[in-house]
């Protein structure tokens, strides 16, 4: 059947021919109608339908493994020997700087001696002042005449004690009728038969009398005191009386005092001259300037900074797990290669330091010894360690972002047939990056890196 355009159908009315019956016609227009229908239903529905979600994915792979504890930590001489003046004096300057080298026994710093040389003199001459009194000793026994005159003090401290009694009896019976003075005012003062004022009176009396009343007992104490001060000087002038030689023992032992004193200052006067306990190189000057110093004040430090050790802090939880002998990767020193150590001792105490955000924290030294000495570095550097605590060669490994937990167990999604799929799996030592897979995983297996909200068991997914 022909079709007509609307010109071909006005051409042939005019020509007075008949056009074709217009039912012929409407079919085609719905074919194409139904066609574009279902074309943009197909890419609405299209446009609509779930995309793959991007994501990292990582292989699961076999290879070496190490698990480290990673800390500062920083060089240390392992002989080193803080130099300290061992008397007190005036320290001359110290004309030596850090970095010089020393043998044992030169002479690091001097202590002017001139003091304690004249105290050694001055010691000296006392030990002969005690030697002449102990050659007199003879003629230091008393006279007779002392002990008549400590008699007589005797005598008269006795006789002013008993004066001293009397008067204490006499103001005890003052006190106590004083007192009853005093009681029958206060009942008369109460039945209003004398005035106030006479009972104030009676009771000043009353508190006379017993103020004198206690002088005296102290004028009997000091009585006492003089007649028993009188008796000792009487028995220790008939001790010096009858046997002088005591004296020879006290002056024996003044003598025995002076020479330990004169001993230890000429000890002392010995070790002005401060020498150095053992050779290396002055690490640091502590006291440079002259000035004077007291007895153990340190002045500088000397060891052999070609035996150095390390010393690395790490938290109490880590050192659990360091052991003698793990080995230790030193990078970002400051040189290009790494420089490897062992570690020799865990300390045994911990102490507190407070970390950047103010939090106490428990830290344990570990101290490690370099592999190949001389390295080059020196005293108190900083170092960045890694303490290997775990190391294998061929093991089955996962990314550790790729893992998170599922109630009390490890899981990760894994990419299977283009979908993600949640599997648990058992995880054994781990790093900062990487850990071993115990169970759960095959070599070759592709797992989904930093899973987000949008990852679920089912989901589409797509590499990146």
């Amino acid at each position: 059947m022909t079709t007509l355009h609307n010109g071909q159908t006005d051409a042939l009315e005019q020509d007075g021919q008949k056009p074709p019956p217009s039912n012929q016609r409407p079919w085609r227009r719905w074919l194409l109608y139904g066609v574009g229908g279902l074309g943009l239903v197909g890419l609405v529905v299209y446009a609509f339908r779930p995309q793959p979600v991007g994501v990292d994915l990582a292989t699961v792979e076999r290879g070496s493994l190490q698990v480290t504890v990673n800390a500062e930590g920083k060089t240390r001489v392992r002989d080193r020997y803080v130099v300290a003046t061992p008397v007190a004096g005036e320290l001359q300057r110290i004309t030596l700087t850090a970095g010089d080298t020393v043998t044992a026994g030169a002479v690091l710093a001097r202590i002017d001696p001139l003091p304690l040389t004249s105290q050694v003199q001055a010691t000296q001459a006392r030990r002969r002042s005690v030697e002449a009194q102990l050659a007199g000793v003879d003629t230091q026994r008393p006279k007779p005449e002392a002990l008549t005159q400590a008699d007589t003090r005797i005598r008269a401290a006795q006789a002013q004690q008993t004066q001293a009694q009397a008067r204490v009896r006499e103001l005890e019976a003052a006190l106590t009728q004083a007192q009853r003075d005093r009681d029958r005012m206060t009942t008369l003062h109460a039945q209003g038969a004398i005035a106030r004022q006479d009972l104030e009176a009676m009771e000043l009396a009353a508190t006379q009398r017993q103020q004198e009343l206690a002088t005296a007992r102290q004028q009997v104490a000091v009585a006492q005191a003089d007649i028993d001060a009188a008796q000792a000087e009487r028995d220790r002038l008939r001790a010096e009386q009858q046997d002088p030689d005591y004296l020879i023992d006290v002056y024996q032992g003044e003598m025995a005092a002076l020479d330990a004193e004169l001993a230890s200052l000429t000890a002392d006067a010995s070790r002005t001259t401060i020498e150095a306990p053992a050779p290396g190189r002055v690490l640091d000057i502590l006291e440079p300037s002259a000035r004077y110093v007291a007895a153990g004040t340190p002045l500088l430090t000397v060891g052999d900074p070609n035996g150095l050790e390390l010393v690395i802090d790490i938290l109490s939880t880590d050192a659990v797990r360091v052991s003698p002998g793990d080995p230790v990767y030193l990078d970002r020193w400051g040189g290009d290669d790494t420089l490897e150590a062992t570690v020799r001792q865990v300390e045994p105490a911990a102490f507190t330091e407070v970390s950047a955000l103010g939090v106490d924290e428990q830290r344990v030294n570990v101290i490690a010894d370099f592999v190949d000495p001389p390295v080059p570095l020196g005293d108190g550097f900083r170092v960045n360690a890694q303490i290997v605590v775990w190391q294998q060669e061929d093991v089955l490994k996962v990314p550790i972002s790729a893992l998170f937990r599922c109630d009390a167990d490890w899981c990760t999604f894994v990419k299977e047939h283009g979908r993600a799929q949640q599997r648990s799996v058992e995880v054994g030592p781990r790093s900062d990056f990487e850990a071993v897979v115990a169970a759960g995983l095959e070599a070759g297996e592709q797992v989904i890196l930093y899973p987000g909200d949008q990852i679920e068991p089912g989901v589409r997914v797509r590499g990146r």
